[in-house]
């Protein structure tokens, strides 16, 4: 059992405590309303914001909303007089990228699909070699070190299989396709929409000096001045020399990555405490989204009202009732990091900057209580009375666990499903949002979540599917228990 000494102590007491309902923190629950709740995420979540994608325009208004509403309540802005923290990211795309074959250039992303972090510095032409199906027997026939290994994938092989084992037997580059043409073209499309956006990172990639082309039959017949059929043929005869029927052949092609910084920032408010005011209790949810879909027919915005417009409109009703109680002598005794990260989407990104670089130590941080998606039911719980799912409050601390339970026991009495609790839950929910960069740290968390619904990163997660009856109730659960963190 892992536990901070101080967290332990404060923790135990508040355990032996909390048994009776406060009135006092009744009344500062109860400014936690659902029409507060439904007024913010109606602007949150409106078209106007694109999507709140990272780095556009939307996020930008976004974060100026929250910022406007913190400072507002009279939260510092701690970041040396400011709410925001700056968070630069880099985000990589394929640049000039092709195959030259049979005297046809072959275009990345158009007939071609290059998966890789590789800048070849300008074309490169090496010998081709036919590995057939990249069995042990294939290698065994042909020689590709420094060479550029073409494999006809098998019904049952993966791309990181296949191209795995070439790699191990030196060669410079690969390149897969799959015999059938539907195949071909269902794979393709895959990896395409994979990489036809941009991704974002906190780093660059170090540029590696392999990568992937995943080719149709006919390019890789041009390769070799030959047919799908004939090399499909060669691929699934057994005779141990039957590649050496398909010759080696000059190759040539480039490979590039353009990158572009894309700067966004995390959105801070802070209470100071009183004679526990070093140490901090963290709030947080993820304010961007993934933003609109770049084709089709409708509605293309994804406005993210659930993820995770709810968490972050729930993170402004509690700032808002806690700066009402201390404006009023009942400010808490530890002080309160109310923080909308961004680039969740994109790989916890905002949380992770952070934790690296925190605006208040990280040891004197006791608790992170995370907000991602509650304001919905997800299919198992159609029928439910008021649930949510709790995640990871007793991997680092029982006696968080305890209070936890008690709280909601005393003041909200919600179902709490621990469905997703196990770190091996198929679904990894404990590693999947912000709490997981502060649980790295050794900080214990609570994850707030309402489940996987139908409208799960889709443009049809909008306001009103909302229920804000039950985004309310969670709400106050998550202020109860903040209460008592920060009181204790």
């Amino acid at each position: 059992m892992k536990f901070r000494f101080s967290l332990f102590v404060w923790m135990l007491v508040g355990c032996l405590t909390v048994s009776a309902q406060d009135p006092v923190a009744e009344k500062y629950a109860n400014l936690i309303t659902q029409e507060d709740l439904k007024e913010n995420l109606s602007i949150l979540a409106s078209d106007a914001l694109e999507g709140r994608a990272t780095g556009t325009r939307g996020q930008k208004m976004a974060a100026a909303f929250i910022r406007a509403h913190f400072e507002d309540l009279g939260l510092k802005g701690p970041v040396q007089g400011s709410y925001f923290q700056p968070v630069e990211l880099y985000s990589s795309r394929p640049g000039d990228t092709y195959i030259k074959a049979g005297g046809t250039v072959y275009k990345n992303l158009e007939n071609i699909i290059y998966f890789g972090a590789m800048d070849s510095n300008g074309e490169v032409s090496l010998p081709a070699v036919f590995v057939g199906r990249g069995r042990d027997a294939d290698f065994d026939q042909v020689d590709v070190n420094g060479k550029a290994a073409v494999i006809m994938l098998g019904s049952e092989q993966s791309t990181r299989a296949a191209s795995g084992k070439a790699l191990e037997k030196g060669a410079k580059m690969v390149v897969l396709f799959n015999a059938d043409a539907d195949e071909s073209a269902r794979l393709m499309g895959q990896f395409k929409r994979f990489l036809s956006g941009s991704r974002l990172s906190l780093k660059k990639e170090t540029p590696r000096n392999s990568g992937v082309f995943i080719v149709s039959p006919d390019v890789a017949a041009a390769i070799f001045k030959s047919t799908p059929d004939k090399l499909a043929k060669a691929a699934n005869d057994e005779k141990s020399s039957a590649l050496k029927k398909i010759k080696e052949v000059d190759f040539a092609y480039k490979t590039s990555l353009e990158w572009k910084t894309v700067k966004s920032d995390n959105v801070l408010g802070y209470l100071e405490g009183t004679d526990k005011k070093d140490e901090l209790l963290v709030i947080t949810a993820h304010y961007d989204h993934i933003g609109k879909l770049s084709s089709g027919e409708g509605d293309l915005i994804n406005n993210g009202a659930d993820d995770d417009g709810s968490g972050t409109v729930t993170v402004l009703q509690l700032a808002k009732a806690f700066a009402k109680a201390k404006a009023d002598g009942h400010g808490p005794r530890r002080s309160i990091l109310f923080m909308t990260v961004t680039g969740e989407e994109e790989g916890l990104l905002g949380s992770e900057y952070y934790s690296d670089n925190p605006i208040f130590p990280l040891e004197n941080t006791v608790v992170n209580l995370n907000i991602d998606m509650v304001g919905r039911r997800d299919p198992q719980h159609k029928d439910s009375a008021p649930y949510v799912y709790v995640i990871g409050s007793d991997k680092l601390s029982t006696e968080l666990h305890e209070l936890s339970e008690r709280v909601n026991n005393t003041y909200t009495k919600l179902i709490f499903d621990y469905t997703y609790n196990d770190q091996n839950h198929p679904d990894r929910l404990y590693y999947r949002s912000d709490h997981w960069n502060f649980a790295k740290k050794n900080i214990p968390i609570i994850f707030y979540f309402d489940g996987i619904h139908e409208d799960y990163h889709r443009p049809s997660d909008e306001v009103d599917k909302i229920e804000f009856d039950l985004l309310a109730h969670r709400a106050k659960c998550v202020f109860y228990t903040a209460w008592e963190i920060a009181d204790r």
